[in-house]
């Protein structure tokens, strides 16, 4: 049975909402973006190999749902403009791993820094919300949230790329 809003009007609300939480999200980070004549594109791929060094080119593709020659385009300018290093892999000469350099950390962190300040305020001023509630667990919720509009098939390969950074870190 497919779950139901009480009024169709919630969910619309809802859908919107998740809409317009998107464009000022990713509105911080583009202003950024702009100025060294990058787009959203460049950002997804500087933040998952930022968060996991040494990402495959498979790896990062099937992560973002891109073509190969869309990453390859976004991939020549970061690593042109010196924010990305690839290495030949190990065990697999045939394969690339990405690396940020210094300066591409730096990059990453600066755009994720202006999405943190967005998504601690939004945790800090939900309506309803009290100084003494737990941050915390307005994460979790979110967290929880978000893991949920995730397809089902594909929330254990997620839940498995964010175990790999935490490991890491």
């Amino acid at each position: 049975m497919e779950p139901r809003f009480p009024d169709r009007n919630d969910g619309d609300d809802l859908i919107e909402l998740l809409f317009f939480a998107y464009r000022d999200f990713v509105a911080d980070p583009d202003r950024i973006l702009a100025e060294y004549g990058f787009g959203r594109a460049h950002h997804r791929v500087l933040h998952f190999v930022d968060r996991y060094p040494g990402l495959t080119i498979a790896e990062l593709l099937d992560i973002l749902r891109i073509t190969k020659q869309s990453l390859n385009r976004v991939l020549k300018d970061l690593i042109e403009q010196g924010y990305i290093a690839q290495r030949t892999g190990t065990n697999d000469r045939r394969q690339r791993l990405l690396f940020c350099t210094e300066a591409g950390i730096r990059f990453a962190e600066e755009l994720s820094r202006v999405q943190m300040r967005r998504v601690a305020r939004a945790l800090v001023d939900q309506p309803g919300r009290g100084a003494t509630d737990d941050p915390g667990e307005a994460l979790a919720s979110a967290q929880g949230f978000l893991l949920a509009m995730i397809e089902p098939e594909e929330r254990a390969t997620v839940r498995r790329l964010m175990a790999r950074r935490t490991k890491a870190a």
